[in-house]
């Protein structure tokens, strides 16, 4: 746009200084040299030094091949342009090189030309407006350019050191963490599962009494928190890898529902619709942990019966839904620290943008959990 806006400006100036548009053989000449050089200006920026000396060829050229008696004149609109592109875009050794060849030329063709600059203060100003303010103006340019690199450049830097100093405050609090769950929830677990199994084998018949068939219970649940508390590490330790390899789902529904069952929970599962089986696997989870917590909670807090858990996998959607009686005597105080179950519910649904249901159904005889997901969450 540039090299346009100079080529029409130079050439229109050029024809209308002129008495008539009728051009001697010099005079075309001239044109010719204006419209090329200026044309160059839309070469890219880093041959602006080249096109910046072609100029000042031009600018001592013009008035040598003009005839004393000729008016037409130079607008130096292209000049200007290229002392700033030269200012801008070159390195400062032939960028002050480029002004010097500039400069010189600016003051060749003022001393050349029939009215140029007469007097040495003329002189001096000319070469300052035409040749070292559009130099200026490109140098401060490119300085500004520079500066505002480096402050971006700074902060990239110290947001970097920022997220670095997060993820390394991260990394040594779940380092922590770890180590408390190592050394004393999993030693507590271990063991209720050791004395679960011995207290077991050593009753006689345990395998035929309800005594014996609770320890197994009891064992079997002790042994299933040990393998959910190492994925837990796993990704406490950073090893995502390793603990989705190892991430419960809906595959696992039917071995969570028969360790309910040894619990002494009657669970009846009913799985119906057509809808896709391949889950994503954070959703896969999802499901199984709703499921899980709220069958945890029938076990806990719930009455007498059995427990419905109905998986429907539709075409638009997949809905879990758990429910289970409520006792018809008044429930014992819960302690003042309550569960986070049905928060964490509502959480992982609210993760998939779905939709959750947690209360008392059928007049408050029995309390139902329903968690639906859309069609957009499945794929």
């Amino acid at each position: 746009m540039a090299a346009v806006i100079c080529l029409v400006a130079d050439v229109g100036e050029f024809l209308l200084s002129g008495p008539q548009f009728a051009l001697s053989p010099r005079e075309w000449a001239v044109l010719v040299l204006v419209a090329a050089v200026d044309a160059c200006l839309a070469a890219p920026p880093r041959f602006s030094g080249g096109v910046a000396a072609l100029h000042a060829v031009v600018l001592i050229a013009a008035p040598l091949l003009l005839a004393d008696d000729s008016t037409r004149e130079l607008s130096g609109t292209g000049v200007l342009i290229a002392g700033y592109l030269a200012g801008a875009w070159l390195p400062l050794t032939p960028a002050l090189g480029t002004l010097v060849v500039l400069g010189t030329a600016v003051a060749a063709n003022a001393l050349l030309a029939p009215d140029g600059a007469h007097g040495r203060a003329a002189l001096v100003f000319t070469v300052l407006g035409n040749g070292v303010l559009p130099w200026v103006v490109g140098r401060h340019t490119t300085t500004r350019r520079g500066q505002l690199a480096a402050l971006e450049r700074l902060a990239e830097r110290r947001e970097h050191d920022e997220r670095m100093a997060v993820a390394q405050a991260v990394a040594e609090e779940r380092s922590a963490i770890a180590r408390d769950l190592h050394d004393v929830i999993s030693h507590h677990v271990s063991a209720i599962a050791v004395h679960a199994g011995a207290a077991r084998i050593a009753a006689p018949d345990a395998e035929d009494s309800a005594v014996g068939r609770a320890l197994h219970a009891v064992e079997i649940g002790s042994r299933a928190a040990m393998v959910d508390l190492r994925r837990l590490l796993d990704v406490l330790h950073g090893r995502e890898d390793a603990a989705a390899q190892r991430q419960p789902g809906l595959d696992n529904l039917e071995e969570l529902l028969a360790g309910v069952r040894r619990a002494g929970l009657a669970v009846t599962f009913t799985a119906t619709g057509t809808g896709p089986t391949a889950l994503p696997d954070s959703l896969d989870l999802a499901l199984y942990r709703i499921a899980q917590e709220a069958l945890t909670n029938a076990l806990r807090h719930g009455g007498p019966g059995p427990v419905t858990v109905r998986l429907d996998r539709g075409d638009d959607a997949i809905t879990l839904t758990v429910t289970n009686p409520l006792p018809t005597a008044p429930a014992r105080p819960r302690s003042s620290s309550p569960g986070r179950g049905l928060d964490g519910i509502r959480q992982r649904v609210a993760l998939f943008e779905g939709d959750v249901e947690i209360g008392p159904v059928a007049g408050g005889a029995h309390w139902r959990v329903r968690a639906r997901f859309a069609k957009e969450t499945m794929c």
